[in-house]
């Protein structure tokens, strides 16, 4: 039920049935990635759920990368909107 909503959610911003797309997918890695690591926190000892998310964060990791290659700018309002590094002031 909670995916079937956010993918209603993200797809409403992007063009309808465009699940496949980079941000997409790193979207939803992304709210993957936060329940998991609030699962975590309550049970440290769930090996099998740290693999998991070990495995979450490579894939987004690299579509990251993909898109930082291909289009800077919508990798950086990507993440600028998940809030998911920190910005580098100099």
């Amino acid at each position: 039920m909670v995916k079937n909503s956010f993918i209603s959610i993200i797809s409403q911003k992007q063009k309808e049935g465009n699940t496949g797309s980079v941000e997409f997918q790193i979207k939803s890695f992304t709210n993957k990635i936060r329940r998991l690591t609030s699962h975590l926190e309550f049970h440290r000892k769930d090996y099998l759920s740290q693999r998991g998310l070990r495995k979450i964060l490579g894939k987004r990791q690299r579509l990251l990368s993909y898109l930082a290659k291909q289009n800077r700018m919508r990798y950086k309002e990507l993440i600028n909107q998940l809030d998911i590094r920190e910005s580098k002031t100099r």
